[in-house]
Parts: structure tokens; sequence; C-alpha cells
């Protein structure tokens, strides 16, 4: 058992993995809320086994390290210009010290475990930070045409044999993608899930969009599964809180 943030690790039980007839998803012919739930249970066991506890594999990150990221000349002004106030002593918490989720695509670098919920029309993934769940639907649907802005998105994904593809849009424009610069309603996330190891999970993230890139920012992380570990509560507000005022800087009014 492990020992961190000063709080006691209690259990949540792990399940295997979401089903879907595999390759491209389209959308189905009925909508989800009309499918049987039962239908699918027995396509699981074929998928992989994700089950147990993932934490980030800090020296597999390393060695994959994406390049930086080619913005677009308005981004790169406003890239600057976050850098400058920095070097006020400005910009130095992000609004995750007030206790926002980081959202996506922050909340898959954190330094925190993961767990996978598979059942026959979704994933839902787990993540200790901020207790937070994300749903990754597999039954065929397509994105939403005019999404509402969501920290998680919204997300679909479908199976390429032993990998998970995972298109993400929606995405709240308070996220940020890289220091400084935040999400738009043109940013899409495309994450690849796979495991060319026992015990290992690699994540691939391209995220696309015009008005920030001038190419596809690919970033690359590992994660490596954690016999007998439990997921355990987050509750920022209890904590773990911060505190940043509305210049970045660290504050103690932690109201």
């Amino acid at each position: 058992m492990r020992v961190g943030m000063g709080l006691k690790a209690f259990g949540l039980s792990v399940a295997m993995a979401a089903w879907s007839t595999g390759g491209v998803a389209q959308p189905d012919t009925q909508p989800p809320s009309h499918q049987d739930p039962r239908a699918g249970y027995a396509a699981l066991a074929q998928l992989p086994d994700w089950s147990g506890v993932w934490s980030p594999d800090w020296s597999m990150t390393a060695k994959n390290r994406s390049k930086e990221p080619q913005f677009t000349q308005a981004a790169a002004q406003t890239s600057q210009a976050f850098k400058a106030a920095q070097e006020r002593g400005e910009n130095l918490q992000g609004e995750v010290a007030n206790c926002l989720p980081p959202g996506m695509p922050g909340i898959m670098s954190q330094p925190y475990p993961i767990e996978f919920l598979f059942r026959p029309g979704a994933v839902y993934l787990i993540t200790e930070t901020y207790s937070q769940v994300r749903r990754i639907y597999t039954d065929g649907r397509p994105l939403p045409e005019d999404p509402d802005p969501f920290f998680n998105g919204h997300s679909v994904g479908w199976w390429e044999n032993d990998t998970l593809v995972v298109e993400t849009t929606g995405i709240n424009p308070r996220n940020v993608i890289v220091p400084g610069i935040h999400a738009t309603e043109q940013t899409r996330i495309r994450e690849t899930f796979r495991s060319d190891a026992p015990g290992k999970l690699t994540v691939e993230t391209s995220i696309t969009d015009p008005t920030l890139f001038i190419e596809p920012f690919v970033t690359q992380a590992s994660f490596a599964r954690n016999d007998g570990w439990e997921m355990r509560e987050y509750v920022c507000a209890e904590n773990n809180k911060d505190g940043a005022d509305e210049f970045g800087r660290p504050t103690m009014n932690l109201d």
C-alpha cells in the first residue's frame, strides 16, 4: 500500500474494459438509451486486460518527451506574453490551485493513478485527480455537433485490435492545453491507448487546433500497473488547495 497526500487509501474495485465492434466508430442505428444493456458482455473477455491501478511511469515518459509545440503567430504571441508575466511573478499558479479540475488534456498528465472500468458501449477512465471520471462512449455514437463545453470534453472511442482510439471535442476554454494556451471551440484531441508489454501502457496524445498550432502537437505518456494498489479519495478543498489570486500569484486566502 502506498502512502501520500496525507490520506489513507481505500478500495475501488476495477472491472474490465468497454466493448465496441472494432474499427472506426459509426453512428448506431438506435439511440444509445434504447440499446439492450446486457448486449456485448460476452465480448469483454476478448479485450486486453487493463485491470488494476496504473501510475505514471516517469522514466519512460522522460525518454519519450515530445517536441515543442509549433504555434500559430497569434498563439506564439499569447505564449510569449504569458512567459513575460511569469518573469514579473505572475502566472505562477493556474486555476487548479483554486480547486478547478485540470480537465483535458491536463488530467492525463497528473502525478496520480488511473483505473479503467470497461462495460459494453463505454470505457470509464477513473482518475484519482479530483476523483474525476472520463466517459468514453464506444457504442458507435458520433461526437456531438454543438457540444456544451466540459472540463473533460466529450469523448467517443473505438477498438483497433488491442488499441483503444479516443476522439475528444467540446473542451472547456478554461482548460490549459500548454502553459499559457487555453482550449478553443476548435480544439480536438485524439488519444491512442495501447499495451506493448504486460503491465505497461502507452498513451499517445495528438492535439489539433488551427487557431493554436500549425501542426498537430503530439505527446506521449507511459503508465505502469501496480499490484496491490488501491485508488483513494481526492478532495481538493480538504487539504490540497494552494490558492492563487487573479494574476496567478500564490495567496494564503483559501476562501
